[in-house]
């Protein structure tokens, strides 16, 4: 169901809570119906960041073979990232890069980037999207795969230096058992910070 971001009537009374629209078909719903579930829809859609972070809880404890959990990775990635001097909006892309783990093993990259996209640069999202082909350089030959994937990117200077360091810098490293690493409380509000922006998307009206 479409949640529509735009600014709610204005009424001369608190409306009912939990109210609803009337249809029974999308193709049969009117301006009030639509009035009704944009002022319903608004304390939903600024949970989006509190939801974004139960679902980062996750990836607690699952450790696929790996020297440390995936949510204690995403929290390490994100906390270099934070002690490096990168903006709020990178620090979060460095905190859920990895969200998608949980239901998309073989495309992580993709979900976090979708979950991402109506609310960072397109510089950050290219970045988050392509970050799985730019860590690949560390181990994919130790799987039998070309580890040079990233090399079809070169025709794109700016984001392919910018992923290689988010790899090489944040990345690549965070995987260090017993590592100081700030508790996902220290990221929430930077996380409900980004995803309380008025967000691009096919339903935010313009403007």
């Amino acid at each position: 169901m479409p949640i529509v971001h735009q600014e709610s009537p204005t009424h001369s009374a608190h409306p009912a809570q939990d109210a609803r629209a009337h249809f029974d078909n999308i193709a049969n719903s009117t301006q009030a119906d639509w009035e009704t579930i944009t002022r319903e829809s608004h304390l939903y859609e600024r949970a989006v960041g509190t939801r974004v972070l139960a679902h980062l809880k996750l990836l607690a404890g699952e450790y696929g073979g790996f020297p440390v959990d995936r949510l204690e990775h995403s929290l390490q990635c994100a906390t270099l990232a934070h002690r490096d001097g990168r903006d709020v909006e990178y620090v979060v892309c460095a905190l859920l890069h990895d969200i998608g783990d949980t239901l998309a093993s073989f495309n992580h990259f993709d979900i976090a980037a979708a979950i991402l996209q109506p609310f960072v640069s397109s510089e950050n999202l290219w970045m988050v999207r392509q970050h799985g082909i730019f860590q690949g350089y560390y181990f994919f030959h130790q799987l039998g795969l070309d580890r040079n994937l990233r090399e079809r990117f070169r025709d794109q200077p700016a984001l392919f230096e910018r992923t290689a360091e988010f790899c090489f810098k944040y990345d690549a490293p965070a995987f260090k058992p017993g590592f100081d690493t700030l508790p996902l409380a220290f990221f929430a509000p930077i996380v409900n910070e980004v995803f309380s922006q008025k967000p691009r998307s096919i339903y935010t009206a313009p403007g």
